[in-house]
């Protein structure tokens, strides 16, 4: 069947097999044409990614395997695909990346299970046990809507709402290219804490915890999560909201997880760029936001995607020599370029003037929209997408 891209609401309704394959051998030629320069560092032994299949976690374990040539365990929950119907991008992308993996020769375990539960927490224990690793580095990289608690088996969603007010802010969107002013209602506290409990750090505790009662986690190992902070125009939707609430429990989480480790454990959060991910063309100012901040960074040379900026965590922060610099609140920052004075001044300066007929001068919607694309698999250099394929094409067996 020909597979074109279904969008309701700038929600993807499907997935193109090969293209998010082919993103995703994109990604490790990208580590694979450094080589020689991870060749110089003494990186990890083996790497456990909890949230592997797309964005910072698909580079994260590029970078890892493809860069230090080591064995990794990667997990999430994605969709498979039936006979008449895609599965989720990350699967194709999970089962591209094994398949990469075993023609260059490294251990590589993927694990389709709900990382919030135990049983995926024991699965990557027996994989570590199966290969004969203990974890030096462990990233957590999870955005989830739900989480089921633990403890009282209660189904907590997160939302992305501004917290006690109503927040009005201008929007494009990247299909139609349309400019809107769209109002989100203010979370409540109930709202606020959920979100804590599923996008905060206490799953990322669990893991930890997890690993080092089954002799899973080395001495002296790196675990480090990611997160975002932008600029001040985009705090109340962002840090000032309830995502922030969960971000800054994230950060608390790292500080005890270092603080309280009997093994040496350093904990890190790594503060990212502002990047397209499956759900950023949803939430209201940051399409324009991202697309102007994109054009601006372009225009400098000084843009980076996913795997650029995973690829100097590796080899420019985590295993640099040496422990990585820290800002204030003792955080990774890989987000300097974007928030450089002179970068964020030219963005606010156009975003003041954007309107319907320069909109396509001041801001890259066109570039947002194509790496929102790419993320399911469509627009993809090299893929020819007049051809039939079937949902269930499996990158494995190309």
């Amino acid at each position: 069947m020909l597979i074109k891209p279904m969008v309701r609401n700038n929600i993807f309704l499907n997935a193109h097999p090969e293209g998010c394959a082919r993103e995703t051998e994109r990604q490790i030629a990208y580590v694979e044409a450094r080589r020689a320069d991870y060749a110089r560092l003494a990186g990890p032994r083996a790497v456990l990614v909890v949230g592997c299949s797309t964005g910072y976690g698909l580079a994260t374990r590029a970078a890892a395997a493809f860069g230090f040539r080591v064995p990794t365990v990667g997990l999430s929950f994605e969709r498979a695909p039936t006979a008449t119907k895609t599965g989720s991008p990350g699967w194709y992308a999970n089962r591209a990346f094994d398949a990469a993996a075993a023609r260059s020769g490294l251990a590589s375990r993927t694990i389709d299970a709900d990382a919030y539960s135990q049983g995926a927490k024991q699965a990557a224990i027996a994989a570590a046990a199966e290969l004969g690793l203990r974890f030096d580095l462990v990233v957590y990289s999870l955005a989830s809507p739900v989480r089921p608690d633990p403890a009282t088996g209660e189904l907590h969603r997160s939302v992305i709402k501004p917290i006690g007010k109503s927040y009005r802010g201008a929007t494009v969107d990247v299909f139609s290219g349309a400019l809107s002013k769209a109002e989100i209602q203010g979370a409540t506290e109930a709202e606020a804490e959920a979100t804590v409990k599923v996008m905060g750090g206490e799953d990322w505790e669990l893991w930890i915890e997890a690993l080092r009662a089954a002799g899973a986690l080395a001495e002296g190992a790196l675990t480090v999560a990611y997160s975002y902070v932008g600029p001040s125009l985009s705090w109340p939707i962002y840090r000032d909201g309830t995502i922030g609430r969960a971000k800054a429990h994230l950060e608390a989480t790292a500080a005890r997880l270092s603080a309280s480790a009997p093994d040496g454990l350093r904990a890190y959060v790594s503060i990212n760029k502002a990047l397209v991910t499956r759900s950023s063309a949803v939430i209201p100012i940051i399409p324009l936001y991202v697309s102007t901040l994109f054009k601006v960074m372009k225009e400098r040379g000084v843009h980076e995607d996913c795997v650029a900026q995973m690829d100097r965590l590796m080899r420019a922060r985590l295993y640099a020599g040496g422990p990585p610099a820290l800002d204030a609140e003792g955080r990774i920052r890989l987000d300097e370029l974007e928030m450089d004075a002179k970068v964020q001044s030219e963005v606010e300066a156009r975003m003041s003037r954007i309107g319907p007929y320069n909109l396509a001068q001041l801001a890259d919607v066109e570039g947002f929209r194509g790496d929102f694309l790419r993320v399911h698999g469509f627009e993809v250099p090299g893929v020819d997408y007049a051809a039939e394929i079937p949902p269930d094409w499996d990158p494995a067996g190309a």
